[in-house]
C-alpha cells in the first residue's frame, strides 16, 4: 500500500497509474515519429513538443480516474472497458479545443493528437486486459497470517476476499477457539496460538495482524518478538482495518489512545490553515456561484409553496449550535407531524426539483455563507440535528469527539458512504469522520473536494 493524499491506495493501482503514464507518453511520441513531416525529434525537443504531449497526458488520466477506472481495475466487461477510455480520450481532445483559444502553439498538431489517440485507446485498452489478468501474480502481494478471530479480523478478511487489488493474500489464522483445517473466507485455521512460531515456519507471512478478543492471558508475546526481529511485520487488527477501509476502527478504539496518541486529535497549526483556505475557498466560490444560486432560488419559488432557505440548526464544533443555510429541496411542512427524522432513500418529503438539486449538490451552496460565518469548513465531518446529536452521544462512543473540528460542506463519510438512516450507519460514518480528524490536512481536503466535484458531474447526489 502506498499513501497519496493522505489516503493508502494498493501498490497493484499505483503501479498501473505509473505504467499507463510511460504508455500514454509512447503512442503521443509513436504518433509524432509517424505523422510529422519534420524531424520527430526536433519538434519533440526543440520546438517543445514533449511539454504539450504532457498535459494530454495528465488529461487522459485524469479522466481514467474520473470514470473510476482506478477503483476496481478488473470488474469491467471490454465494451465497457473501450467506451470509457473513449470518454477519458474525448476529454483530453476538449481540453486540447480550449486551450487552442489562448495560444495554438501550446496544443498538438491535429493528426498527431489524432493518431496519438488512436494508438492510446487501443494499447490501454489491451494493457488494461492484460494487467487484470496477470497484475496480482506478477506483481505478488503481501502474506498475511491472522493472529485470532477477532470481529474486526472477520471483518477484514471478509473484505479482502471480494477485494484482491488491495494486494493481501490471507494465509490462514492462528486461534485456539476453532479446530484446524475449519474454513473462514476462505483460508482455514492453521493451529492453535501456542503454535505459531511452527505456523510461521510454515506459511512464510509477510506480515501478522493481531487480532485476539483477549490477550492478557495468551498473547504469544515472546514469538511475535521473534518474528518480528526476523523481518515480519506485526500489525494489530485496528491499523489493518483504517489503511484498507479507510475509517477508524471504533471496535479496537480505546479511551487511552484517544488521551495519548499524538495522531488521532487535530492539530492546531493545521485547523488554523484550514480556516484560511476554506475561507478563501467559499469567497471564490460564492462569486462564482452567485448566477446559479439566483437561477436555483428562483427555481425553488416557482416550484412550491414555502420559503427559499431552509434553516436548520446544527451542532458545531465544540457542539455550538449554528443554523445551517441549504435551498430548500423538500415540502415546506415536510417535519410538521413527525419532527426531526433520518432522511432515507427516495424520501417521499422532497419535491421533484429537491430531487435534482441534491443529485448535483445544489442545494448546499447557501452553506457557502456559513463558511464565510466561521461556522464551517469546506471539508469536515457533516453537522447533525441536535436531536440527533444527544441521542447518538448516549449509544455510541467517541461521537463527541467528531465535532472537535468544523463541520464542513462535503467530508470524507460523505465521498466514502451514504446518507445515514440508522445508528449502525452513524457508527461507520463516525469511523470515516475519525479518520479524517487524525489525517486532517490540506492534500486530504483536495482530494475530497476532488470527489465532491466528481460526484456532482456524474449525479452521484445525496439521497
Amino acid at each position: 500500500m502506498i499513501r497519496v493524499f493522505r489516503v493508502f491506495v494498493p501498490t497493484t493501482v499505483f503501479i498501473l497509474l505509473l505504467s499507463e503514464f510511460l504508455l500514454l507518453g509512447f503512442c503521443y511520441v509513436l504518433a509524432a515519429f509517424l505523422v510529422l513531416e519534420v524531424d520527430p525529434s526536433v519538434f519533440l525537443i526543440y520546438d517543445g513538443g514533449l511539454v504539450r504531449i504532457l498535459p494530454v497526458v495528465l488529461t487522459i488520466l485524469f479522466g481514467l480516474h474520473f470514470f473510476d477506472l482506478y477503483t476496481d481495475i478488473g470488474t469491467r466487461t471490454r465494451v465497457s472497458l473501450v467506451v470509457e477510455i473513449g470518454q477519458a480520450l474525448g476529454l483530453a481532445f476538449i481540453v486540447q479545443a480550449l486551450l487552442s483559444y489562448g495560444n495554438r502553439n501550446w496544443i498538438l498538431p491535429r493528426w498527431l493528437m489524432i493518431y496519438g489517440s488512436a494508438f492510446s485507446l487501443v494499447c490501454l485498452a489491451g494493457w488494461r486486459i492484460i494487467y487484470s489478468a496477470i497484475a496480482f501474480r506478477v506483481f505478488g502481494t503481501q502474506r498475511v497470517l491472522f493472529l485470532g478471530r477477532s470481529p474486526v479480523i472477520e471483518e477484514i478478511t471478509q473484505y479482502l476476499e471480494t477485494h484482491p487489488e488491495m494486494g493481501l493474500t490471507n494465509l490462514g489464522y492462528a486461534d485456539d477457539t476453532h479446530p484446524p483445517g475449519q474454513m473462514f473466507n476462505g483460508a482455514p485455521v492453521l493451529g492453535p496460538v501456542s503454535q505459531l512460531r511452527q505456523i510461521a515456519a510454515r506459511t512464510k507471512p509477510d506480515r501478522i495482524v493481531v487480532g485476539m478478543s483477549e490477550r492478557r492471558t495468551r498473547m504469544p508475546v515472546q514469538d511475535l518478538l521473534e518474528l518480528k526481529f526476523a523481518g515480519v511485520v506485526i500489525e494489530e487488527a485496528s491499523a489493518t482495518y483504517e489503511t484498507l477501509r479507510g475509517r477508524v476502527c471504533t471496535k479496537e478504539l480505546r479511551p487511552s489512545q484517544l488521551v495519548f496518541s499524538g495522531e488521532l486529535g487535530p492539530r492546531r497549526e493545521l485547523a488554523m490553515l484550514q480556516t484560511v483556505y476554506s475561507m478563501a475557498v467559499a469567497a471564490v466560490s460564492t462569486i462564482v456561484a452567485l448566477p446559479v444560486m439566483a437561477v436555483t432560488a428562483l427555481a425553488v419559488k416557482l416550484s412550491s409553496r414555502g420559503p427559499v432557505l431552509y434553516r436548520q440548526t446544527r451542532v458545531g464544533r465544540n457542539g455550538t449550535p449554528f443554523v445551517l443555510y441549504k435551498f430548500r429541496s423538500m415540502s415546506a411542512d415536510a417535519e410538521a407531524n413527525t419532527g426531526a427524522v433520518w432522511a432515507t432513500k427516495d424520501d417521499p418529503r422532497v419535491t421533484p426539483l429537491g430531487r435534482w438539486l441534491r443529485k448535483l449538490r445544489l442545494d448546499e451552496l447557501p452553506q457557502l455563507f456559513n463558511v464565510l460565518r466561521g461556522e464551517m469548513s469546506i471539508v469536515g465531518p457533516r453537522p447533525e440535528r441536535p436531536e440527533f446529536v444527544a441521542v447518538l452521544t448516549e449509544q455510541i462512543p467517541y461521537y463527541r469527539q467528531r465535532h472537535c473540528v468544523k463541520p464542513g460542506i462535503s467530508g470524507w463519510a460523505q465521498i466514502n458512504y451514504k446518507y445515514g438512516e440508522t445508528v449502525e450507519d452513524s457508527i461507520i460514518k463516525l469511523e470515516y469522520d475519525l479518520y479524517y480528524i487524525k489525517h486532517l490536512s490540506p492534500a486530504l481536503d483536495a482530494y475530497i473536494l476532488f470527489h465532491t466535484l466528481k460526484t456532482m458531474l456524474r449525479f452521484r447526489g445525496a439521497q
